[in-house]
């Protein structure tokens, strides 16, 4: 049975600190299926009638899938900032698959999927897991023993998927290699480590994740980035800390990408503690 996830993705979840109308239960796979699998998460919202909660994430470059009472839909990486509006009571069952999973997974190329969605039942590898999840999570969304009938039924599937070759493995470390070294700030250098060409590693990416290594480094520095801000840390020590020519770039490049500026959001943590 898998464990409880560290609450990681905090840096990537733009939420508003003051916002107390959803929760979030995270689980960690099987260690045997970690190179397929990274997280589940379950939210579970109550937003009082006339209110909306939005949610605003800097995802991860991976896919996920998302099953609800209302749509189950298997999403590609997002280039972008993803935003989902709750309204009312409700959950949702997700899935946070591995970067080398996607591939796998998607009938079409991650580059058509990329920043868009399909119906979850068009993947065949997951097709039948709708309505599981749904009888499951109905009875009680917040219960640990339904979340873990939940991901034993993703698991059972992706056990399917067996021992991954050596271009998963690889991905998977690319990936590792971008999200966990905030010294590596360019393709080249991360070409050098893998002994690969810039080139070649630009096809490999785009192949089997929709994305550039490029849009990984950059990714990395803006998580990096809303995870300082929740802190003391001095905006322009910051900016140069991540590899920005000054602050002003700094500033800009993240209010492009999640609508606030860097003393924007820090303003909101900051005043919460």
């Amino acid at each position: 049975m898998p464990s409880r996830a560290p609450d990681d993705i905090e840096r990537a979840h733009l939420r508003d600190p003051n916002d107390r109308r959803f929760t979030i239960a995270r689980r960690l796979p099987p260690e045997p299926l970690r190179a397929w699998l990274r997280r589940f998460w379950i939210p579970v919202w109550d937003v009082p009638d006339g209110e909306s909660a939005a949610q605003r994430v800097l995802q991860y470059p991976v896919c996920l899938s998302i099953t609800t009472p209302g749509y189950s839909r298997f999403v590609g990486p997002n280039p972008g900032l993803s935003t989902t509006v709750l309204e009312g009571r409700s959950w949702g069952f997700g899935t946070m698959f591995a970067p080398a999973a996607g591939a796998v997974l998607s009938p079409g190329t991650l580059r058509d999927l990329a920043g868009t969605h399909c119906d979850l039942e068009q993947i065949p590898a997951l097709a039948g897991l709708t309505e599981p999840v749904r009888v499951l999570m109905a009875e009680d969304p917040s219960a640990e023993e339904t979340h873990a009938a939940c991901c034993a039924l993703v698991e059972e599937r992706l056990e399917r998927l067996g021992v991954p070759g050596e271009e998963d493995l690889l991905i998977n470390a690319i990936v590792e290699e971008v999200e966990g070294d905030s010294s590596l700030l360019t393709v080249g250098q991360l070409g050098e480590r893998f002994g690969l060409g810039e080139r070649s590693l630009q096809r490999l990416v785009s192949r089997r994740l929709g994305l550039t290594p490029a849009w990984l480094i950059r990714r990395r520095r803006l998580h990096e980035a809303a995870g300082a801000l929740r802190g003391t840390e001095e905006l322009a020590e910051l900016a140069a800390r991540l590899g920005y020519a000054d602050q002003s770039h700094f500033t800009h490049d993240f209010r492009t990408s999640t609508g606030s500026t860097p003393g924007e959001f820090a303003r909101r943590w900051r005043d919460e503690s």
